[in-house]
């Protein structure tokens, strides 16, 4: 299975932006048009994309799916999406707007019992978002650190069905530093899941790296201001998980 390059769109205010460790006073504007931006990506040779709702993870509740559903109807690629779902509601809104992959994080930790049902009614299409700093689960935007170990929320989540788990690394995430390669070898010796990595990945060192851990379970990555500041092009990533 190849390695999957998931380029980064994340929406506040109708803008594209990225928060350095999801700080929301640490924001630089890339784009003031998201679905131009997806597009690019698609030029550029964008295979899947992954959009986040920053305004929805802060505010508790789904606010951009007008924009996330224009870049949906905008692209022919497989597009999943974040930030703020925590109803049912919300997950069949974005599946109903076309989303290949809807993803779960506050709500997962709040209530990860409740994750079977969902698995059942809305089967492969949905992910497990673990926002991690040392190894706790962080919610609600990155504002608040659980007692909840990374490694328990992902094992729960894999038993209970969920077949995909995004795990980002929240003190690597913007800091172009490299992924947290030995959290992420710990969540994929952990779980039958498939693993997609994201914080910290900047260059096709990196991505080597992630694929030289040895795990058929590490699929991908997710990839933001590497790309938006040009240390590497979305060819030589993809390259480097070929």
């Amino acid at each position: 299975m190849s390695f999957t390059i998931f380029p980064a769109i994340d929406l506040k205010g109708g803008r594209c932006v990225r928060l350095l460790q999801g700080r929301a006073d640490a924001e630089t504007v890339y784009g003031h048009d998201p679905v131009e931006m997806a597009r690019r990506w698609v030029e550029e040779g964008a295979t899947h994309l992954h959009v986040v709702d920053l305004d929805g993870a802060f505010a508790g509740h789904s606010v951009q799916h007008a924009i996330i559903g224009r870049i949906i109807a905008a692209l022919s690629i497989p597009v999943q999406v974040g930030g703020g779902i925590r109803t049912d509601e919300d997950i069949q809104r974005l599946v109903d707007l076309g989303a290949s992959r809807v993803i779960l994080g506050t709500r997962a930790w709040a209530d990860p019992n409740g994750l079977s049902a969902l698995t059942d009614r809305f089967v492969d299409q949905l992910a497990v978002g673990i926002d991690s700093r040392d190894g706790k689960v962080q919610i609600k935007g990155w504002t608040e650190t659980t007692d909840l170990t990374t490694l328990d929320l992902a094992r729960k989540a894999d038993a209970l069905g969920i077949k995909t788990l995004i795990i980002t690394d929240t003190a690597t995430d913007g800091m172009l530093q490299g992924p947290n390669l030995k959290a992420l070898n710990d969540v994929c010796r952990a779980v039958n899941a498939e693993v997609i990595a994201s914080g910290g990945v900047t260059t096709a060192e990196d991505v080597k790296a992630l694929v030289g851990l040895g795990h058929p379970n590490m699929i991908g990555a997710i990839v933001g201001k590497s790309l938006y500041e040009g240390h590497a092009t979305l060819r030589a990533l993809q390259a480097a998980g070929a």
